[in-house]
């Protein structure tokens, strides 16, 4: 078997793209979505269908076109999830603006109105996922929405006090970034490069996952934003990892054999102090983090970017 084929028999394996060929080329059992995603997919012309459809439910909700801009790029970021929802078996996951990443009450507010359009297109809420940035508000909202039956998918994650606060609200799934970690710490140490086994997102998942099965934690560990197969090779075990479309053609067309990295039952026998997660403790433990921190403001001016970048497209079609 390839490289791929191993990993699938030890960890789900969820795409981390909105191109639909890819998916239909890799087979993984999930898949994200992000902003940046949606947007960039949105140029090709082959998704102008999409678009359209969009375009025209926001006209025949309303008149106004601030609110059919709203009601066009949820239903854009519904209509990616629709389709890709014909072609994987599992879950998709689709992202609140981030621009609520400090609002609890609007990220649950949103939440109810992609769940709401899932629905009335026939799709189950057990087969999506809710990106939410992992802040003290947005993982409060998670909380909020998973008592509803409303899963989450905890994004932008870095440090162990969002992965804590995540598993002890009962999040469904977190998605701690591996490769974002990686870019800051060789930028913090002026470095190229630094070796898979030493690699501080490693280094950061396989706690976080050691964690969990220590004391016995639901929530799923998916490892994101992957720089090389390296990373993705040190991480063989994790409950899901969400790759791009180029590793998992290179995993593909790579020969080898895998070794199991992270082991649930050994976990379970490790010596692991448990953390008491209050906010107070939560925001002393993001500040005392600068990596975390930096990287977790980045991510959310970076995807709002691309959803600004979208409403721009969005709003030029819609006059």
């Amino acid at each position: 078997m390839n490289l791929l084929e191993q990993l699938k028999t030890y960890t789900k394996v969820v795409a981390d793209t909105g191109d639909f060929s890819s998916m239909l080329a890799y087979k993984p059992i999930d898949a994200t979505t992000n902003p940046s995603l949606i947007y960039a997919a949105s140029m090709d012309p082959k998704y102008s269908s999409l678009i359209d459809d969009a375009i025209l439910y926001a006209k025949t909700k309303s008149h106004d076109k601030s609110v059919q801009l709203q009601l066009a790029m949820d239903k854009l970021a519904v209509n990616f999830g629709l389709k890709i929802l014909e072609i994987v078996p599992g879950r998709v996951s689709t992202e609140v603006d981030a621009r609520l990443s400090f609002d609890t009450a609007r990220t649950v507010k949103k939440a109810h109105e992609l769940i709401a359009l899932y629905e009335a297109n026939g799709i189950s809420r057990e087969r999506v996922l809710i990106k939410m940035a992992s802040t003290w508000e947005g993982i409060a909202a998670a909380e909020e929405l998973e008592k509803e039956g409303i899963h989450g998918n905890l994004t932008l994650l870095f440090s162990m006090a969002q992965a804590i606060r995540c598993a002890e609200a009962g999040v469904t799934l977190i998605s701690p970034f591996v490769g974002r970690i990686l870019d800051w710490y060789k930028k913090d140490r002026g470095v190229l490069e630094i070796t898979a086994a030493e690699d501080p997102g490693v280094l950061s998942v396989t706690e976080i996952f050691n964690y969990y099965k220590k004391f016995g934690y639901n929530t799923i560990v998916m490892g994101a934003s992957f720089r090389n197969v390296s990373e993705i090779i040190e991480l063989v075990g994790c409950d899901a990892l969400t790759i791009a479309p180029s590793l998992l053609k290179e995993l593909e067309s790579t020969d080898g054999k895998l070794e199991l990295k992270l082991d649930a039952t050994k976990a379970k026998s490790m010596y692991i102090s448990a953390i008491e997660m209050d906010e107070k403790t939560f925001r002393w433990m993001m500040n005392e983090d600068a990596m975390a921190t930096e990287k977790l403001a980045e991510g959310i001016r970076n995807f709002t970017k691309d959803l600004i970048k979208l409403e721009k497209h969005l709003s030029l079609l819609i006059e």
